[in-house]
């Protein structure tokens, strides 16, 4: 009995921060966004909020999914290459260089892209230097492309981490068994490595998926126009009109496409372990 209640006191101060910072707010979120103007309940907030904000909806879902399979594709390129490249030098460059971007908050990668991604920029000026560019067709990337270069230059590390630990514990005998059969390093990749670390590439993914639809100084740094996403809309609808109905409802929207995503990837799970 004692241990237990000593596991409790233990555990006590780590539920209560979930208690208070997420379950709570969470609650209150979910009420707020039913509550109507008189103090009853309805689904007014819903109406304005799909009324309003359908293309921006859509839009944060195709702009996650871009970035969340871009990601992916990059993840598995850079472990690919750590775990079956054959130049040392280049294998320890790469994995000291890769991981930077993840020790970069969110808000300073929007300010570096915002800047290297601009029509007088840093990415254009230096390519109308190399003579790559004329000025007069030198663009701004400071729309959804910005927002998905964000996104996936920030966290390709993470799931390259995971992944590539994976690929690191995976059986060598079988990699040199195909390679003694003479299959080339793509077929080891996507062949041999990928499928005994896709639970792992999977669980990265939603992560990451989940991170980007909370991110608001990406989307408002770097893309100041409609469509955006629904962070930008409900921090609009908070500081604007004080409208925190509809700002709870967009919540609850952005919380059932993460949810989704999660329970689709529990579900695979569970059908594997039967």
């Amino acid at each position: 009995m004692s241990r237990r209640l000593l596991g409790l006191l233990l555990v006590l101060p780590a539920l209560a921060v979930i208690a208070f910072l997420f379950i709570l707010p969470l609650v209150m979120s979910a009420v707020g966004a039913f509550r109507i103007e008189g103090g009853g309940f309805g689904w007014d907030n819903f109406y304005k909020t799909f009324d309003l904000y359908t293309k921006d909806i859509i839009f944060s879902v195709v702009i996650i999914t871009i970035s969340t399979i871009l990601i992916g594709l990059a993840s598995i390129a850079i472990g690919g290459y750590l775990t079956l490249g054959e130049h040392p030098v280049a294998v320890a460059i790469l994995r000291w260089l890769y991981r930077w971007p993840m020790f970069i908050p969110f808000i300073v990668v929007g300010q570096i892209l915002r800047t290297f991604l601009a029509k007088s920029g840093l990415m254009n000026s230096t390519l109308i230097s190399l003579g790559l560019l004329t000025p007069i067709d030198a663009q701004s990337y400071l729309d959804w492309r910005g927002i998905v270069i964000a996104f996936v230059w920030k966290q390709t590390p993470f799931v390259t981490l995971l992944v590539a630990g994976a690929m690191a514990s995976v059986n060598r005998d079988t990699i040199e068994a195909a390679r003694n059969l003479g299959a080339s390093r793509l077929r080891l990749l996507f062949e041999i490595l990928v499928p005994q670390v896709s639970v792992t590439l999977t669980v990265g993914l939603i992560l990451s998926f989940v991170t980007m639809m909370s991110v608001l100084s990406v989307p408002l740094m770097i893309n100041a126009q409609s469509p955006t996403m629904l962070t930008a809309d409900i921090a609009f609808r908070v500081n604007a009109y004080g409208d925190y109905g509809v700002a709870n409802a967009l919540g609850l929207v952005s919380l059932v496409l993460a949810s989704s995503v999660a329970w689709i990837y529990l579900r695979q799970s569970l059908k594997e372990r039967a």
